[in-house]
């Protein structure tokens, strides 16, 4: 099955800005964002349910304190990306 994977105007504007201030990180995200597509529930970063997500939203590790934070909607086929950055920022 493929994935159609979307992202909030937020996420966009953070790989935007990682393009030319954190290259590595870049590349991370685009190789995550080539797996979701195919697993989104498999791969690099150590993929997880989050507690209380119900089985659709997921957690994988960017770096040592960014995460990518995504939905996974089975019935519409789509992987909607909500959040990149500093996911341990409240801590």
């Amino acid at each position: 099955m493929i994935y159609r994977v979307k992202m909030v105007p937020s996420v966009e504007k953070a790989v935007v800005k990682w393009k030319k201030s954190n290259p590595i990180l870049h590349k991370k995200f685009k190789k995550i964002l080539l797996e979701l597509i195919e697993h989104p529930r498999f791969g690099i970063g150590h993929p997880e349910p989050l507690t209380g997500g119900n089985d659709i939203r997921w957690s994988r590790r960017l770096s040592a304190s960014d995460r990518i934070i995504y939905d996974i909607y089975e019935d519409v086929v789509t992987v909607l990306v909500i959040q990149v950055c500093g996911h341990y920022d409240d801590k």
